[in-house]
């Protein structure tokens, strides 16, 4: 028998097994269907399994990001706590130190706070354990200028030893002051300096004496009580006319 009668034969008995079971050929072929249709769901949740971490790795990263952000917000209301427990806020200002050197000119500090806060020129500002530190010299609405006593060419009177002799400091840069006085006097290293102000205000301590046998006088080495480059809170207050001699600017300029 020829290919042809072959032919013949596989269409009538193919055309008779479709009029005699309709549904054959699909329980033949649908397991195979069932299965393509499985494989493709497979491999869609796998795909979208992908797409499912890196969502979760996106949110992840915002969760850590404003975990930090709650971090830092707690350490500076904790800190701002700790400030307000260090000074007597009634009798101040509590402002923010956003700026020192090198950021801000050497000897100078830059506060969050200005005259909306009632900061005003020639006001006194102190750090921790009510040490004064320097003067208001600039003012703008939500920012002021603290120009420190360490200053160069900034002078202010004090006085130092028992006898509370008067002195002349003058500021010599870098957070460091200087003051001349009599060999006589008997003053020490270690001896405390005060500022004038409200009851005893230690100003900082004779580091360093200087001088010379041919000359009477004596060079006073002087550092601050406090390091007024690590301050981040400052308390400022009036502490009344003609206690410093300080030249405040009259500009918004800081």
């Amino acid at each position: 028998m020829s290919w042809g009668g072959y032919a013949l034969i596989f269409s009538i008995v193919a055309l008779l097994v479709r009029l005699v079971a309709p549904d054959f050929f699909w329980q033949i072929t649908a397991p195979a269907f069932r299965a393509a249709d499985a494989l493709a769901a497979q491999s869609h949740a796998f795909w979208a399994s992908f797409n499912d971490v890196s969502e979760l790795a996106i949110r992840n990263e915002r969760l850590v990001e404003e975990n930090a952000a709650l971090i830092n917000e707690n350490q500076a209301l904790r800190e701002k706590e700790m400030a307000i427990d260090e000074f007597d806020v009634a009798k101040g200002i509590l402002a923010a130190v956003v700026a020192r050197p090198p950021e801000s000119p050497y000897d100078t500090l830059v506060l969050a706070a200005g005259a909306r806060a009632r900061v005003a020129l020639g006001q006194e500002a102190f750090g921790e354990g009510g040490v004064p530190i320097g003067i208001v010299t600039a003012v703008t609405t939500d920012f002021s200028r603290v120009t420190l006593f360490s200053a160069p060419g900034q002078l202010t009177h004090g006085w130092i030893g028992r006898e509370s002799l008067p002195l002349r400091i003058f500021g010599s840069g870098a957070g460091t002051m200087n003051a001349s006085l009599s060999r006589s006097a008997g003053i020490a290293v270690g001896d405390t300096v005060f500022a004038p102000g409200p009851g005893m205000l230690p100003i900082g301590s004779v580091v360093r004496i200087d001088s010379d046998p041919a000359s009477p006088g004596a060079t006073l080495r002087i550092v601050p009580k406090v390091n007024p480059f690590s301050l981040s809170w400052v308390q400022l207050r009036d502490v009344g006319a003609g206690v410093r001699d300080f030249s405040v600017a009259t500009s918004t300029r800081l």
